[in-house]
């Protein structure tokens, strides 16, 4: 049975507890600011008329700033250019991000409205040695909220034991050149990661 409606969805599911209700805040609280003052990787995902979109974002520690309990500000830093998040930002503000800290099985998950901005006051303080970000994303926070641990306990994510060797997969410009049909020889896994390090920033 396809479920169409919130009724149908209510009742397939059970009430979440009142705890689980209130734990949404309406800013950053200082649990929420330690939380991304530590984490190295956040998930943006937005929407747009092309659809939805989640895009990987990281850094050093601390990489996304929190200037005030209602701010966000996310570098943005040399990609692949196809700016999907920063054209969907354009058409729709409304954003999610969902931060991890590597060895912490909880997350945090922020959502608010997203703009782009230029201003040098916001890019001075994400230089990187001589570099800037070209734009910065600010983030007008709405709500907030720790995300309890059930997703990462299942994956076994941080577990040593778990992790994946890079073998199992082609390299991604193997796969990449499988999937667009090209003839030319693709670089190697190494290749590709010096070119990565030589233009993170």
């Amino acid at each position: 049975m396809k479920i169409e409606t919130a009724k149908q969805l209510r009742e397939l599911y059970p009430s979440p507890s009142e705890r689980a209700q209130r734990k949404q805040l309406p800013k950053l609280d200082v649990h929420c600011q330690r939380f991304i003052a530590l984490s190295p990787f956040v998930v943006l995902a937005s929407s747009g008329p092309a659809g939805a979109d989640a895009t990987p974002r990281g850094g050093p520690r601390g990489f996304v700033h929190a200037p005030d309990e209602h701010t966000l500000l996310l570098p943005d830093w040399p990609g692949n250019n196809r700016l999907d998040a920063l054209t969907n930002i354009l058409a729709n503000p409304a954003v999610g991000l969902l931060f991890l800290i590597p060895g912490v099985d909880e997350t945090l998950r922020v959502g608010g409205r997203a703009e782009i901005r230029t201003d040098a006051a916001l890019l001075g303080p994400f230089c990187a040695g001589t570099k800037l970000p070209l734009s910065v994303i600010v983030i007008h926070v709405d709500k907030a909220y720790l995300h309890c641990a059930k997703a990462l306990l299942r994956s076994n994510l941080w577990r040593e034991d778990a992790q994946v060797d890079r073998s199992a997969l082609p390299t991604a410009n193997e796969m990449l050149t499988e999937q667009l049909g090209l003839t030319e020889q693709p670089e190697s896994q190494e290749a590709m990661e010096r070119r990565y390090r030589n233009a993170l920033y």
